[in-house]
């Protein structure tokens, strides 16, 4: 049936005629999507204009109106009519008559109608009042009748929102708000409502109103795109239901996909997931820009009389290297040139996250178009950031939709793709794979400090369900996905094993704890086998508890926890009999043996700096090669004070600490004295490291009590106010029982900050207690620190001395 065809039997302005039209329209297999849609409104307008011209003959002063979707020209097989009889006012019983003219037919015909009759300053004062009717008469389009009324009425509607969009746009915010909160997120729903859920048809609408606004503007890259196909979507939903539905049910998803030419449900969800993100972050980012519009409009006469006139300069504050804070989002610094530091696009992530602040649009897009791809395996410093980035708490969901948005997730994680907007067709699932995915590492930093390496924690989260792409056993699958991954994103041999066997194994302690007889010694032992170690059952246990919390409600309770916890108890009691012995004091090198004599020899501090970095990549400059950090050695004379000293000293001069041991030092024969060595991986937080001579200089000072390291400490905190950003899990103190016989282990595991381990050095040595040895690690945003103490008489403390202690540490760490 061509269109030609069509509007002819349409020319029959009865029911009858367009009744037949409009059939053979909606079975016509040539054309769907956009083309259909608008053939529809066109047979629609046609049809109503003959009714009107029936109807009003010689009435003058009168209009029919479509506004709202049909306004848009956008009609699906069952959308209402959205009609407004626009008059000025002089006949009314001729009016009232016409709009009976109308609105019958449409009701003969089973069409659902919302229908007004108005005079153009009644519909200005309804949309003054009614925020719902000011959105539908931005779509104001004629159809037959007085086009000057009409053109009057679209001019002052649109003059009224631009001059109401600071005081309208707000409303339209929450109303988006309240309506996402009754909702929900179109793009996690297995059951999803295409129009009224976050990202759905009803969030593209008010995208073009704030675009009518002139005050911000969405990104439109893919939005049109994406707005099509949730209304092919609906189209097909419509056809297959035969009813005017928004809900795509389950009964109903393959009959829609069949309609769509997709292969299954799954296609069909997925493909609505993506557009419904693109709808979403889209929303974020233009209401985010109206927000800074908005408070940039209050605060900019107040500034300009304080500033004599002139355009105030928007403040710029450093969050890590390349990475500001301007106008409550996170860009790009001036200098930054991602197309020469690969590291810059999760570095800028990680501190947004950290920060608790939005990646700008701009900065995204310039990163995802410049930032040359990461060699393999990573620097150091791009695993750290990923780290950084995934303990961050709920503020990385944001941020890693941002990266996502772009691509830059796909382009450092290849095999994201297959997880990416991947249903999950099962009730206790409330999320898709991906967001599940984010969700479970937002729950495991919440555990950061029951593990000895949140990193692997973090990073088994990510991964854990990466095999979900894939046919077979997801398990199995993202074993051999985990090991890939691992391995490029550098992580040494021991690691790549641990966090494979996370993934191999994280349904393990669940799905035994729930299904076998843990009084059976062979069910332990299985475990105890699978896991290996006390290490990885520990991770194991919080990546447990962490994936099912991330799954729903349903998947996760205290008696599933105790069960878990049992299961643990079990296994950690047959792991302890193959604990590894001591290992043996390291032998000193060379420049360490020399360093501690010349210590020795002056009495005083000495130390050496080291400049690590990584081989140079294929298609970067050999002689530009990127930094990982410094190797900082110091040998001191043993002495009270020495721990808080130097960290003192590295805190005053910005310089961030990643890896730091302490030890004592055995000297030469014939020498006398008692040297402690410290052996730390340190980086500038910004610019340049300062000279080894100041350090020394400041740690002589320090040591002799002239520097007052907690003054000076205490004043730069004053001066600049520790900004409002993720909101960390508690710190944790805890005697490691059974750790060494010659002391006293403390494990100290909190967020890192500047002072961290100053603030730790000097509540220890405020208790009296000396530090015999101390392996400091940072992993991420997390500070791992074990602490080797005796009391005055070099034995370990007595069990309620050692209690007293890790109580006043975690008072100190929480003050």
């Amino acid at each position: 049936m061509t269109g030609t065809n069509v509007h002819k039997d349409a020319e029959d302005s009865g029911p009858s005629g367009y009744a037949a039209a409009r059939l053979r329209l909606l079975t016509e297999g040539a054309r769907s999507g956009p083309p259909r849609r608008a053939a529809l409104a066109e047979l629609t307008d046609e049809w109503l204009a003959g009714l009107f011209a029936a109807g009003a003959e010689d009435l003058k002063g009168v209009s029919l109106v479509a506004v709202g979707g049909y306004g848009r020209g956008e009609l699906s097989p069952r959308s209402d009519l959205d009609l407004l009889l626009l008059h000025d006012g002089a006949d009314g019983k001729a009016v009232a008559a016409l709009a009976d003219r109308l609105w019958y037919p449409v009701w003969d015909l089973g069409l659902a109608l919302d229908h007004s009759v108005r005079t153009p300053a009644e519909a200005r004062r309804t949309a003054g009042e009614d925020l719902k009717v000011q959105l539908g008469l931005l779509d104001a389009r004629h159809l037959a009748g007085d086009l000057g009324l009409t053109a009057g009425l679209r001019t002052s509607v649109l003059a009224d929102w631009r001059n109401q969009a600071p005081k309208r746009l707000p409303e339209l915010q929450e109303l988006c708000a309240e309506r996402a909160e009754r909702q929900g997120e179109l793009q996690y729903l297995l059951e999803p409502d295409l129009k009224e859920a976050r990202g759905g048809l009803r969030d593209a609408t008010a995208l073009r109103a704030v675009a009518a606004s002139w005050l911000a503007d969405a990104p439109r890259e893919g939005l049109d795109d994406a707005r099509r196909r949730l209304l092919d979507v609906r189209d097909a939903l419509h056809l297959a239901t035969g009813r005017a539905t928004d809900r795509l049910a389950l009964q109903e998803q393959d009959q829609v996909a069949a309609e769509l030419g997709l292969l299954d449900a799954d296609t069909l969800l997925r493909q609505v997931y993506e557009a419904a993100r693109v709808i979403s972050y889209a929303s974020d980012v233009t209401w985010r820009e109206v927000g800074r519009v908005l408070r940039s409009r209050a605060v900019r006469p107040r500034l300009r009389a304080m500033l004599g006139g002139g355009k105030p300069v928007a403040e710029r504050s450093p969050l890590a290297e390349g990475v500001v804070e301007q106008d409550g989002e996170v860009v790009l610094a001036r200098a930054a040139r991602p197309e020469r530091d690969p590291v810059l696009p999760l570095r800028a992530a990680a501190a947004a996250a950290q920060a608790g602040l939005p990646l700008s649009l701009h900065a995204v897009r310039r990163l995802a178009a410049t930032v040359r791809p990461l060699p393999t395996p990573w620097p150091a410093e791009a695993r750290e950031q990923l780290v950084t980035l995934l303990g961050s708490g709920r503020p990385t969901v944001e941020v890693w939709e941002a990266l996502e948005a772009e691509g830059l997730i796909t382009q450092l994680l290849p095999d994201w793709e297959r997880v990416r907007c991947r249903p999950q067709r099962n009730a206790v699932h409330i999320w898709t794979v991906d967001r599940h995915l984010i969700e479970t590492a937002v729950r495991a930093s919440e555990f950061t400090r029951r593990v000895s390496r949140p990193d692997l924690l973090l990073v088994a989260a990510l991964l854990h369900d990466i095999g979900k792409g894939w046919p077979g056993d997801h398990s199995v699958a993202g074993e051999i996905i985990a090991k890939d991954v691992a391995a490029r994103v550098g992580f040494d041999r021991a690691d790549v094993t641990v966090l494979s066997c996370l993934v191999r194994h994280h349904l393990l302690l669940i799905e035994t704890a729930t299904r076998r007889d843990l009084e059976d010694p062979a069910t332990v032992r299985s475990v105890a086998d699978a896991v290996g170690s006390q290490s990885t059952l520990e991770l194991l246990h919080a990546l447990t508890e962490a994936d099912a919390l991330a799954t729903g409600p349903a998947a996760w309770s205290s008696w599933r926890g105790s069960l878990v916890a049992d299961l643990v108890k079990r296994v950690a009691a047959v792991l302890a009999g193959d604990e590894p012995e001591e290992p043996a004091a390291a032998a000193p090198t060379a420049e360490q043996e020399r360093l501690a004599i010349e210590a020795i020899a002056t009495g005083s501090p000495v130390l050496s700096l080291h400049a690590q970095t990584e081989p140079p990549a294929e298609d970067r400059p050999a002689d530009d090669p990127e930094p990982l950090g410094v190797e900082l050695l110091i040998a001191v004379p043993d002495q009270a004070g020495v721990l808080p000293a130097v960290a003192g000293v590295l805190a005053v001069h910005r310089l961030t600490v990643r890896t730091a041991e302490l030890r004592a030092l055995e000297l030469p024969a014939g020498v006398e004295g008692s040297v402690l060595l410290l052996n730390w991986r340190v980086a500038a937080e910004y610019g340049s490291l300062p000279q080894a001579a100041r350090l020394r200089a400041d740690l002589v000072r320090a040591l002799d009590g002239s520097l007052d390291i907690g003054g000076r400490l205490a004043e730069r905190d004053a001066a600049y106010p520790r900004r409002r950003g993720v909101v960390a899990p508690p710190s944790r103190v805890t005697v490691a029982s059974a750790a060494s016989r010659h002391a006293t282990v403390i494990e100290v595991r909190a967020q890192d900050a500047p002072g961290l381990l100053f603030r730790i050095g000097q509540a220890l040595e405020d208790e009296g207690l000396h530090v015999r040895s101390m392996h400091v690690s940072t992993l991420g945003a997390n500070a791992v620190d074990a602490f080797y103490v005796t009391g005055a008489d070099g034995a370990p403390l007595p069990a309620d001395e050692a209690a007293s202690v890790t109580r006043k540490l975690e008072e100190t760490l929480r003050a």
